[in-house]
């Protein structure tokens, strides 16, 4: 039997990949800093409770050797150095990235959005050939970006397949930008501001599909780099109208023509001036993918993990990762306050 070891597999992806793999007959060992178990796991996962920082601990759960290692907290190079020290008893890897990694042809990137004009202009849609930015450890996608580096480079030791994740999406999530729209609802808010016309569009990536590109890319080893994104890409107001079915509300919508009015009136977490919509032929082509999931049919199991993990709480005590990265997402003041001005 085949043999996988799956780095943070209690993670909102780990989770829906581990059981994809185990039940495409993967022998499962789910490696995770708790050692947790998730219920939708077969019997047969087993579970390993070990910090992937610690070198030894990480080579002990891989033992003799494993024929796939499915890393989705890999960050930065020295994890990549981790992987290929241990590349003579791993057969292949499948490491999640991000679309962070890309840059526009003015050298723009996620790290630039906030200077002005900063924000990326990407090819519709954008493709694997797009170039991407130079690695460093100065963020986030400096460090995805030499993981990347790394990997490829040892591809005639480690075949690795990377996979460039959008807007992450599903349950267990601990920035789920779906909260913008869910805690509105359930405050009972009966107008929404969103900036750019509504138009915007950040591709949203299920945890459905990245597990499946998991299970196919563990199956066909190789050294490549694949977007891992929805078929889909609504824009914010179709997400925001999607949220509201899947609650049974009816919100309006007040379209506000360029930039938020704020910082904090009509930014929502997908709000961009430039769309960032991927292409998803490559993944189609090299590993025979086609989509498990579309964005809308896995809302209401979002939803839901939301509405529990609010139940009784403040959002930021919630969600305390999600406030430090978005701010403050539900300054009603400031909204009633630019609406009742706008009316006036």
């Amino acid at each position: 039997m085949r043999r996988a070891v799956v780095i943070g597999a209690t993670g909102q992806i780990g989770r829906v990949a581990v059981g994809a793999l185990a039940r495409d007959g993967w022998d499962v060992t789910a490696l995770s800093r708790g050692g947790g178990r998730d219920d939708g796991w077969p019997d047969e996962v087993r579970v390993e409770a070990a910090d992937r920082a610690d070198d030894a601990a990480l080579a002990s759960v891989i033992g003799d050797g494993c024929d796939v290692v499915v890393d989705m907290v890999a960050y930065g190079p020295e994890h990549a150095r981790q992987l290929t020290s241990l590349a003579d008893r791993i057969g292949s890897a499948v490491v999640v990235s991000s679309l962070a990694v890309y840059e526009d042809r003015k050298g723009r990137n996620f790290d630039t959005q906030a200077e002005p004009d900063g924000f990326p202009e990407y090819p519709v849609p954008l493709t694997e050939e797009q170039r991407t930015i130079r690695p460093g450890e100065t963020s986030y996608s400096t460090r995805k970006a030499g993981l990347e580096r790394e990997l490829l480079a040892a591809a005639d030791r480690l075949p690795t397949t990377l996979l460039r994740a959008g807007a992450i999406h599903g349950p267990h999530c601990r920035t789920p930008r779906e909260l913008y729209f869910v805690k509105r609802n359930l405050d009972g808010r009966p107008v929404r501001v969103l900036a750019y016309g509504g138009k915007s569009r950040f591709h949203p990536a299920s945890v459905h599909n990245i597990a499946e590109l998991v299970r196919l890319a563990a199956a066909q080893p190789g050294s490549r780099a694949l977007n891992a994104v929805d078929p889909d890409a609504p824009t914010v107001a179709e997400i925001a109208a999607a949220i509201d079915a899947a609650m049974g509300v009816s919100t309006e919508s007040v379209l506000v023509e360029g930039p938020a009015p704020s910082p904090t009136v009509g930014d929502t977490p997908w709000s961009v001036p430039a769309p960032v919509v991927c292409d998803m032929s490559a993944a189609e082509r090299e590993l025979g993918y086609r989509p498990v999931a579309r964005y809308a049919q896995t809302l209401p199991e979002t939803v839901t993990w939301i509405e529990r993990r609010l139940d009784g709480r403040d959002w930021r005590e919630a969600y305390p990762r999600m406030a430090e990265v978005y701010g403050d997402l539900f300054d009603y003041s400031a909204e009633d306050a630019w609406l009742a001005g706008r009316q006036g």
